[in-house]
């Protein structure tokens, strides 16, 4: 047996019959999901924030972050293109 085929918990499967069928121990359906919606939860308190802060700038601020993030998106672009050629 290799490693890519040992199993995690070194000792023998035990799954129910309902969660054999999609290959799923047991539980972790839960666990994801709570941690799905946590994780958008969390991503959207972060969003409001960030729009709260944005639209609370001066102008000025708000031309210079717009500067910024073109800059730094077109730095990534040529990054990109320079890996694969294009």
């Amino acid at each position: 047996m290799t490693d890519i085929y040992k199993p995690i918990n070194d000792g023998p499967e035990t799954h129910s019959s309902s969660n054999s069928s999609n290959n799923l121990p047991p539980a972790s359906t839960g666990k994801e999901a709570s941690r799905t919606l946590l994780a958008g939860v969390v991503g959207g308190v972060v969003s409001a924030a960030g729009y709260l802060i944005y639209s609370r700038l001066p102008e000025d601020q708000k031309d210079r972050l717009h500067q910024q993030v073109r800059t730094l998106v077109e730095s990534r672009l040529n990054e990109l293109r320079g890996r694969f050629n294009i």
